[in-house]
């Protein structure tokens, strides 16, 4: 297999610095090497295909094909290996015979079938007022590159000014997926998903793993049997796209001591992320090994569902442009501009005024107030989720990243929507993964001019996709523009939705807010005053407490406040509503007492998670307590900040993660958590009569599996014990009791159960029970 070597990226990255500047212009050398290469033409040419896009292998050589309906002229740069040739080939496409509609094609003869570079220099109108972006002097990435070379060590700051640059490999065979190889397949109410960060998963030195593989596709495939030992089924990546970790230091800013660790600034929507190859291994390594880490977390029974953006890039705004692909090949047509101001970016997937959801949600939907109950009889209200008028809250949190993104990707054009589509496809097909996570998918909902459109043509023709009919498919269904979509995105009954109002909820009962049982109750029975439309089903509920964004588990049950000041904003970004208590005191303590507290209320959060109606979403390093120290916003921190903290893990092997684990199986073991359809009054017991007190805070109720293997559940969100008067189990069984929040590990959690339990049950205060009826 072909790699290029590091005097050849010595070379592309010396020919092709980028000026921190705006406007950016070639270097006094450049020049030189286009008049030596211009002389130097060792291969022949044709005009080649327009289809497909990209870069393909046909008889006659390589075909290059891009599209661009407003260049002027298109000229395809290639580097060569220096043994071959030392230098650029300049190959300028001719209109009249290089050009199909909008699609500029060239065959290159003779061509090598790898480990060659390559881009665009596309030249046209000059209208800034028009929308037009173009400058000749940038060398672009091919949108439909499916490799992408550049610096080979994640975060090298000595070659931070790198240029990004399209590659292919005609050379390695098939990848071998195994004869015995089968996808997993797991049904969507089976589902319990572990969202988690490539990277920062294995980058610790305390993870143990070779330091050539930490941080590393090969590296997560070591820790599988953690996964496997925690109970998961499906790991939900961060994104895997190629990305430039160290964009924020392109420019003098208050963030340019950052590095980007979580991914979400595309350059490409084809290429993985070649610095997470091992050993520095380069873009078709990094191929290679992510179909090797799909192929292993399969042979385990875990699917694979990526973080995908496609509701901006990397580009930036007009401000600070960081053109590298898309902007300088047709930036009306893959971008949104607002023609009646200057043709600028509109700006739906941004926040760089630090503006949170909430304070954003008025734009479009009209002010509303936060946590108004409907004004009828609380006796009426449905808290069994079976109709369409529970109570629910209107106004919920998210962290929009302080990027200064300001660009929209224009999803619903035509030629847009093709390479969307396009994209996904490839990774299934290439590398079989198994779903697809849309961050900020409302963003998908609009037309070309940013107006939200009903029936959108790109999130239909996902749904409607015969490649992608096996896959998950799940919408993060906000913008930063206001379009907050939770149980109304448009769906065709397959898309599933990150369910912010079950976090929003689940975190104000649990930590003691009055007046929340009837919605913590609504989201525990599966959210049907969101989801029970058409054919949807409660599995369409993304339920999460925890997610990338925002505090991790331990620091919402430890700081009332966000602690931002490492990020270099004085405390702006990030969102100041999490809903979170530190139990008493902010941040670390010695006091046992809190620390106690504390790991009840992770435990109860858990325990609600695990037994909702829906699917289970968690986040990595939940199961051991992980703390970013208050941060909620900690996207550009390559530290023990992000990352996965073994040794940590292992002091809390026998205590917190025991539960987390035991808990997450024991969910898949009972099927009356993970019910098909929205549970009717047959198949739960709300025991409760105190509906209409908003000063209640106490919920128990029964489920009912149908067989006699009843699960009575209690929550106690009050700061004094209940004792709870627990009904007769069904036919000739008892009660025996599997969890109390309250009790110590292992007593915590006893998987065969402890008998005894009596007919009342003193809960404690802020804890759970959970008791499983048996012969």
């Amino acid at each position: 297999m072909c790699t290029k070597n590091a005097k050849d990226l010595t070379f592309v990255h010396s020919l092709f610095p980028v000026n921190n500047n705006s406007v950016q212009e070639s270097p006094p050398y450049y020049e030189e090497a286009t008049q030596m290469l211009d002389a130097f033409s060792p291969f022949e040419v044709s005009p080649g295909l327009a289809h497909p896009l990209g870069v393909s292998e046909i008889e006659s050589g390589i075909n290059f094909a891009i599209f661009s309906q407003h260049a002027s002229a298109v000229t395809l740069c290639i580097i060569l290996p220096k043994s071959i040739h030392d230098g650029m080939i300049e190959l300028a496409l001719d209109p009249q015979k290089n050009r199909t509609g909008n699609i500029w094609h060239i065959c290159v003869e003779e061509l090598p079938r790898g480990d060659v570079l390559y881009g665009y220099r596309i030249d046209g109108p000059r209208n800034w007022h028009e929308g037009h972006r173009f400058d000749d002097s940038i060398i672009l990435i091919d949108p439909y590159a499916k490799l992408i070379e550049g610096r080979r060590a994640f975060g090298d700051d000595n070659n931070k000014m790198c240029r990004f640059l399209g590659t292919y490999d005609f050379n390695s065979l098939p990848f071998d997926w195994g004869e015995n190889y089968t996808l997993p397949n797991i049904p969507e109410t089976d589902l319990v998903i572990y969202e988690m960060n490539v990277r920062a998963f294995t980058a610790d030195e305390t993870s143990g793993v070779d330091p050539d593989q930490r941080g590393s596709y090969l590296g997560l495939i070591e820790k599988i049997p953690h996964l496997l030992e925690l109970g998961v089924n499906a790991v939900e990546l961060l994104p895997v796209f190629e990305f430039d970790e160290l964009e924020l230091q392109r420019r003098p800013n208050p963030r340019d001591h950052m590095i980007n660790t979580w991914g979400y600034s595309t350059m490409n929507f084809f290429a993985p992320m070649s610095r997470y190859a091992s050993s520095g291994g380069g873009p078709v390594s990094a191929s290679r090994e992510f179909k090797e880490m799909v192929k292993a977390l399969h042979g385990a029974g875990i699917e694979v569902i990526l973080d995908v953006v496609y509701n901006h890039t990397n580009e930036a705004d007009d401000e600070n442009p960081y053109t590298t692909s898309f902007r300088g090949i047709d930036n009306k047509v893959y971008y949104m501009v607002d023609l009646n101001n200057n043709a600028q970016l509109l700006n739906f997937s941004g926040c760089a005024e630090g503006l949170s959801e909430t304070t954003s949600l008025s734009s479009e939907l009209g002010a509303r107030s936060a946590y108004t109950l409907p004004s009828l009889d609380p006796t009426q209200w449905d808290f069994t989720g079976t109709a369409s008028n529970a109570p629910t809250n209107f106004i919920c949190f998210s962290t929009l990243l302080t990027f200064t993104l300001r660009n929209t990707f224009n999803c619903n054009h035509p030629v847009v929507m093709e390479l969307v589509l396009e994209s996904l496809r490839h990774w299934v097909t290439a590398y079989h993964v198994d779903g697809f996570r849309f961050d900020l998918a409302s963003v998908l909902c609009r037309g070309t001019d940013g107006t939200p459109i009903d029936g959108p043509p790109l999130v239909k023709a996902i749904a409607k996709d015969s490649v992608l009919s096996r896959c998950k498919i799940i919408a993060e269904p906000w913008d930063c523009g206001g379009l907050y979509l939770v149980g109304k995105f448009p769906n065709w009954d397959r898309w599933a939705e990150w369910n912010g109002k079950y976090r929003d909820d689940i975190r104000r009962f649990i930590k003691g807010d009055a007046g929340m049982k009837g919605n913590f109750a609504t989201r525990i029975a599966g959210s049907a005053d969101l989801y029970r439309v058409n054919k949807r089903k409660p599995y369409h509920s993304v339920n999460f407490v925890i997610a990338h964004d925002g505090f991790t588990l331990y620091d919402l049950v430890s700081y009332n406040s966000k602690h931002n000041d490492a990020n270099g904003e004085g405390g702006n970004d990030g969102c100041n509503d999490n809903f979170s208590w530190n139990c008493g005191i902010e941040g670390e303590t010695s006091d046992e007492n809190i620390n106690a507290l504390r790991s009840r209320q992770m435990k109860n959060f858990h325990l609600a998670l695990m037994v909702s109606q829906g699917t289970s979403m968690m986040l990595m390093g939940d199961e051991y307590g992980h703390t970013r120290y208050g941060n909620n916003n900690s996207y550009g921190h390559d530290t023990t900040i992000n990352n996965f903290q073994w040794g940590q893990l292992e002091a809390k092997k026998n205590d917190h993660f025991r539960f987390f684990s035991k808990m997450i199986k024991f969910r898949l073991s009972h099927s009356v958590f993970r019910k098909e359809n929205f549970i009717d009054k047959n198949e739960v017991t709300w025991l409760e009569d105190n509906w209409y007190k908003e000063e209640s805070r106490f919920l128990a109720f029964m489920l009912h599996d149908g067989n006699g293997g009843d699960i009575y559940l209690a929550f106690n969100a009050h700061h004094f014990s209940v004792k709870a008067a627990i009904p007769s189990p069904p036919g000739n069984r008892s009660w025996y009791r599997v969890v109390d929040t309250n009790l110590k590990s292992p007593d915590d959690f006893v998987t065969e159960g402890v008998a005894g339990i009596s007919e009342t049950y003193n809960v404690a205060p802020y804890s759970a029970i959970l008791l499983e009826s048996k012969q």
